[in-house]
């Protein structure tokens, strides 16, 4: 006999699982829409993945190849970044890559203030709230998470945080591989517009298996379809002799588990670390970093550490420099790489930009005796004052 799997069964299974938690509230998920019913005798797949059936065609995803095309805005809409800086685009999930102890939740935990319209910032960037509520599927060590969320918030935000937070506590009730359509389900009885996965790996088993990151992919690419923003933690591979990873190869599982996320963010450092680096491994815009991020344990607040200073480095430059000087500097090696080089451009161009550099084209200047672009440093005269 073949099992199915609907949206009836993903109810009974939700109903089923909350047995466990009876110190939960009764009105977690109150005030949200039910969600739609099953279309006739529709089923969502196999118990051995569901992919191969087919889902209800929804008229709503149909639309105009011109305003498909042309009615996006300009740039790229953020929810967590600006300008160029984007870390976590809208309508593209963000997956926030780290050995245990460096500050994925710590970081997350400022992401969900944000959310909550309880904070315009997360770390440097600004944060765009959410009109709904968040789901945090708290499934990896959910008593850790809590204290680790704890930090975030004070009592007289309780109310806010009971509104508008919702806790998913401990494994999902069906491994998401199997039935992609349980994160779609448990975000429409939540009435959620952002969900966290916290982690990947309590997510569904075989991760490094294609089938299975497809599936998982599949499972979020659903989710962002509707609307709903998502954020997930996740782990690089094992076995690396301390090295630090630098590629999407070097995150664990499936290469479709990084193929689907719209923006890779890899923390690196030793577990417990006030200082760890923040690096961009796949980005919607521009690379943002390497930075050097400070947590501070205690309020679970995090600060870059501007570590080489691209104005400093110009005014001791009284000659100017190049591009790739700077990137000499920057990233501590004698011959850097051509996007290394490009990310010290940037930030160069952005001191023109701002009006404390100039920028001279075509001039000879630089270590490497190239014609390249010269910047320097703009001396700024302060009149009046004492």
């Amino acid at each position: 006999m073949t099992a199915t799997f609907n949206d009836n069964d993903a109810a009974a299974l939700l109903k089923e699982m909350d047995k466990g938690y009876e110190d939960v509230p009764r009105d977690a998920f109150a005030g949200t829409p039910p969600p739609p019913p099953p279309d006739g005798d529709r089923a969502t797949g196999e118990e051995t993945g569901d992919a191969d059936q087919a889902d209800p065609i929804d008229s709503k995803r149909m639309v105009p190849g011109g305003s498909f095309i042309f009615d996006h805005p300009e740039g790229v809409p953020a929810v967590w970044g600006e300008g160029d800086e984007v870390l976590w685009a809208e309508g593209e999930s963000v997956l926030i890559v780290g050995p245990p102890g460096v500050g994925k939740t710590t970081v997350v935990g400022q992401l969900v203030r944000g959310r909550l319209g309880l904070a315009d910032h997360a770390v440097a960037w600004p944060v765009k709230p959410g009109a709904k509520k968040i789901l945090y599927l708290a499934m990896d060590r959910p008593s850790q998470i809590a204290r680790a969320l704890r930090r975030h918030f004070t009592p007289d935000e309780r109310q806010v945080l009971d509104e508008r937070l919702v806790i998913w506590r401990g494994p999902p009730p069906a491994d998401v591989a199997k039935h992609p359509g349980i994160l779609l389900e448990l975000c429409r009885q939540a009435g959620a517009d952002t969900l966290i996965i916290d982690s990947v790996k309590d997510a569904a088993l075989k991760l490094s298996d294609d089938e299975t990151g497809s599936a998982v992919n599949r499972a979020i690419q659903a989710v962002t379809v509707e609307g709903i923003e998502v954020a997930a933690l996740h782990h690089q591979r094992k076995g690396q002799g301390g090295v630090q990873p630098r590629t999407l190869e070097d995150v664990y599982g499936s290469t479709w588990l990084t193929a689907g996320a719209g923006s890779v963010l890899l923390l690196w450092g030793q577990a417990g670390d006030l200082e760890v680096e923040l690096r961009h491994l796949k980005q919607p815009v521009a690379d943002v970093g390497p930075l050097k991020l400070l947590h501070d344990h205690t309020t679970g607040t995090t600060t870059i550490s501007h570590g080489f200073d691209t104005l400093a480095f110009l005014r001791h430059r009284k000659q100017g420099a190049t591009a790739m000087d700077a990137a000499r500097q920057m990233f501590e090696k004698q011959t850097p790489t051509g996007n290394e080089r490009k990310k010290a451009q940037r930030r160069l161009d952005k001191l023109v930009s701002d009006g404390f550099a100039s920028r001279t084209e075509g001039e000879q200047g630089g270590a490497d005796g190239s014609t390249a672009a010269v910047y320097k440093a703009v001396v700024l005269t302060v009149i009046g004052g004492r």
